[in-house]
């Protein structure tokens, strides 16, 4: 008997076990089992399961597509054949994929043993294909853009059939919340993502098919203002877009019967329209909301519509309609207040306890007609109410009827009430609440909800320096308040796509959170914008505001940096590829203005310390290193010729910018100042010769200013990387642990949830207190400490680096990363005069560990002495690692 169940319990064991190896994490379009896209092409990627030191390689693999499950063995619609190839992705090369088709794929691999895995299944939707796909109409309301109340619209229908599933496609000019008999619909925010919307627009699918009942149906859409419609009125000009319109939609609601027959209700003159209780919203401001005029049903079947009126037909924003496939803006967290303090019985300050980006809720009692402001901010005045005076300088308001970061809210007394905003979101700490009649609060009716485009996490941090684990999460908190479908610089003051921000903090992004499908959309936005002469604008989208200032290499190098990064982190080369034309574009501008190899056209080091750097020496560095990212992409494409002329480009750039920025008497580049020594160095625009030199220079320089920083958003993107590069992470680490001014680590020690600005607390100009433009900080705490490093020439992390610096002043260092090929983890920790160094490399990849050992010291690994010297590298497969340093 024993030995039967003990039979039966290894039989169970080999079932729940997985294969040797197996795909996993199956994605398409790097979205799991998306609905609704519309690439011809789409690209499917996986990763390897695998266990201890297998030093699994997968030696080939095999895609399977079609319509149904069980034809994916024997007859798939198309099968990329058996490729023998290590690589986790590849696109789909068949016959054209239909509209509106389920499809079914599979994937599985073989290793270099020849063991084949079992095949893993997923899938996929596709949505509009052809433009002709739409069958409703672009339909608005009568009034023009001027209105300020949002409208409803909605739609009734009866359904005799029993339905096997339903899908609603919308496309929207503005902003819009969607219901289906009553239920919101969906989890996202702030739909449809900001674009040039005369330009491209973007759609969304959703599975509306357990929403719909026997009989009637009503489909409810709420339009808002978002970027289409902008009433505000800033500095940039985005009340007088070219695209400014009444907001608008168009919508397909497909229904497929289970007896093999559909029906489409589309947008048209069935469909009704009135305005509804939202009075006004904003983008940028705020949201206005009268709960006296709300129409209890208007969303559900039974309602009388008949005071309601027919839309009027519009025009498409834009003639190319595509699809949403990104990861959505959602509220992440709700965050309670952690204070409230009470002024008298109509006004109370609360305080959430952190910065974020995002929107607030009350719950609060009263008489009908009481108005309700809600006042949102980063700063509280010496008096304790919120401060808005650091982020509206740039509001330029035509009266006072449009409060900038302040919701109005209008009791229906009707009870307890609840109000959250749906078109809008702000940056704050502080909420202040203020009323024209007598309420009553407590600390648990008011709460924050942190938004933000919802990109996966996939980096871990932590140290035995809890101001650096503080550091880290700021930068991360800033970082995703600044990503809403685009990169922001901040949440409050601007919310604008400035370039040089996100080419500042593009790899902090990839180190830390998946979001590949946000830059892609935003590369996208980058090629609606530029000009035919190739000139890029400093904000984007934009309504025409940025071409002709803040643009320049230092800050619009976004076309070629950003793809060349998702091209070394996801060892995809489709972004570099359908930028490269206009990364040529671009490169050739600044060649015709700039023929001797030397360019002015630049904001330069901005916000600096206190030295300044000339903006010739950075824009030259930035554009060096344009010119070479497209060199390279050229020789990766095969187009030989561009190879041959952008590299000599470069090296002439290179040759100018030495003869004219380098000094050779004090061995120093310009004044020899932070940044002027670190951009040159971490761009390699250096001569091999002089880089030992130049970097000693550096780590004297910064001796001489204690350590401290002296740079602005330039030379923090370069300055620490530069000296953990070339032999200094000893002085990188002690410039990034500071704990007074200037440095992160001041800004933490006085309350920071997220990065600041400007290095000074008191500053008079550039004071937000969430932004994410010195965030390189939270990419090199991987890179300089941990030494997690992509390899060029073999991108993705098929190999990679771990080059890892056992800094002075840290004892233990954590850190994780989920590549391509799943986690690779560095970690270390001392233990007296030893240090233990932990490493994990995942199925399918191989590491090249890099470390400079002192005189005397080994390394131990199993038991046994590691041969290495000086700057050689170990390579190592999959598997996990202990060395002992000692």
């Amino acid at each position: 008997m024993k030995r039967k169940l003990a039979g039966l319990l290894i039989g169970i064991i080999s079932i729940m076990q997985p294969s040797y190896s197996q795909p996993r994490n199956l994605r398409v379009e790097y979205l799991e089992t998306p609905l609704g896209i519309d690439v011809p092409q789409p690209r499917f990627s996986w990763q390897e399961t695998g266990s201890g030191n297998d030093n699994y390689q997968q030696e080939a693999y095999r895609v399977c597509l079609a319509t149904d499950p069980s034809s994916l063995k024997n007859q798939p619609l198309w099968t990329s054949g058996r490729q023998h190839s290590p690589g986790i992705l590849t696109s789909y090369s068949g016959p054209e994929l239909q509209s509106f088709t389920r499809y079914y794929w599979s994937v599985e691999t073989w290793g270099r043993d020849g063991k084949k895995s079992e095949a893993v299944i997923s899938t996929f939707e596709t949505g509009m294909m052809h433009q002709s796909d739409w069958q409703g109409s672009w339909i608005s309301d009568r009034y023009s853009k001027d209105e300020k109340r949002a409208p409803l619209f909605r739609r009734s229908f009866i359904n005799h059939k029993k339905i096997k599933s339903a899908r609603a496609y919308i496309a929207v000019a503005g902003l819009y919340e969607m219901y289906v008999n009553g239920k919101r619909i969906g989890d996202h925010q702030l739909d449809p993502m900001y674009t040039r919307f005369d330009r491209r627009n973007l759609y969304v699918t959703y599975d509306i098919t357990d929403h719909l009942l026997p009989g009637e149906n009503v489909v409810g859409v709420e339009l808002g203002n978002g970027w289409y419609n902008h009433q505000s009125t800033a500095v940039w000009f985005f009340d007088q877009a070219p695209w400014r319109n009444r907001p608008a939609f168009c919508m397909d609601i497909r229904l497929m019967f289970e007896d093999g027959s559909t029906e489409t209700i589309g947008t048209g003159r069935e469909w009704k329209w009135t305005l509804g209780p939202t009075l006004f919203n904003s983008i940028y401001t705020a949201e206005h909301y009268d709960a006296r005029l709300e129409q209890p049903g208007w969303n559900k079947p039974g309602f009388a519509d008949s005071t309601w009126h027919g839309p009027i037909y519009r025009s498409a924003p834009s003639g190319n309609i595509v699809a949403q496939s990104m990861q959505p803006i959602r509220i992440t967290r709700e965050i309670p207040a952690v204070n409230m303090k009470k002024f008298s019985d109509s006004n109370y300050v609360f305080d959430i306890g952190e910065n974020i980006a995002g929107i607030s809720s009350i719950q609060v009692s009263g008489k009908p007609g009481t108005v309700i402001r809600v006042k949102h901010g980063e700063l509280l005045d010496s008096l304790g109410h919120v401060d808005l005076s650091n982020i509206i300088v740039h509001y330029r308001p035509k009266d006072s009827t449009d409060p900038f970061q302040e919701d109005i809210y209008i009791l229906s007394g009707n009870g307890r009430e609840f109000f959250m905003p749906k078109f809008n979101y702000k940056g704050f700490q502080y909420i202040e609440v203020s009323s024209d009649q007598p309420i009553s609060l407590q600390r648990e009716d008011v709460k924050g909800y942190f938004m933000h485009s919802d990109v996966k996490p996939i980096g871990k941090l932590h140290t035995s320096d809890p101001v650096i684990n503080k550091i880290w999460a700021a930068t991360n908190q800033s970082y995703l308040s600044n990503l809403f479908g685009y990169p922001t610089d901040c949440p409050q003051r601007e919310k604008n796509g400035w370039t040089g921000d996100a080419a500042i903090a593009v790899e902090t992004g990839l180190y830390n959170f998946d979001g590949i499908t946000v830059y892609e959309k935003w590369l996208a936005d980058h090629r609606d914008e530029q000009q035919p002469n190739g000139v890029l604008p400093s904000i984007i989208p934009t309504g025409g505001w940025g071409y002709e200032w803040g643009n320049g290499p230092d800050w619009t190098s976004t076309i070629a940096v950003i793809p060349w990064n998702i091209y070394l982190f996801y060892g995809d080369a489709q972004l570099l590829k359908k930028s490269y034309g206009h990364i040529k574009s671009y490169v050739n501008y600044i060649d015709r203005i700039s023929p001797t190899g030397v360019t002015t056209w630049g904001l330069g080091d901005w916000v600096p310390v206190k030295s300044r750097t000339p903006v010739a020496l950075t824009s030259t560095a930035y554009y060096y290193a344009d010119v070479k990212i497209l060199a390279t992409a050229a020789k990766l494409f095969g187009k030989s010729g561009d190879w041959e002329h952008y590299n000599a480009l470069a090296e002439k750039i290179k040759t100018a910018f030495h003869k004219e920025f380098y000094n050779a008497e004090t061995g120093v580049y310009a004044d020899g100042v932070q940044t002027a020594l670190s951009v040159p160095l971490f761009w390699g625009i250096v001569p091999d010769s002089l880089q030992a030199k130049i970097a000693a220079k550096l780590a004297e320089r910064v001796a001489a200013d204690n350590y401290h920083l002296d740079v602005g958003l330039l030379g923090t993107k370069a300055i620490l990387n530069a000296l953990s590069q070339n032999g200094y992470a000893d002085v990188a680490y002690k410039i990034a642990a500071q704990r007074d001014f200037p440095s992160w680590g001041w800004w933490i020690q006085n309350g920071a949830t997220t990065l600041f600005e400007n290095w000074p607390l008191d500053a008079t100009s550039d004071i937000s207190k969430n932004h994410i433009m010195f965030g390189e900080i939270g990419a090199w705490l991987f890179k300089g400490i941990g030494g997690i490093l992509p390899v060029a020439e073999h991108p993705g992390f098929e190999q990679f680096y771990l080059k890892p610096h056992f800094v002075t002043g840290l004892d233990s260092y954590e850190s994780s990363y989920q590549s391509r090929y799943g986690e690779i983890i560095s970690t270390w920790k001392r233990k007296k005069k030893k240090i233990d160094y932990h490493f994990s490399v995942p199925p399918g990849a191989k590491a090249l560990i890099q470390i400079d050992i002192k005189k005397g010291q080994k390394i131990i690994e199993n038991g046994h002495k590691v041969e290495i010297s000086g700057s050689d590298a170990i390579e190592r497969g999959s598997g996990d690692y202990h060395w002992e340093i000692k």
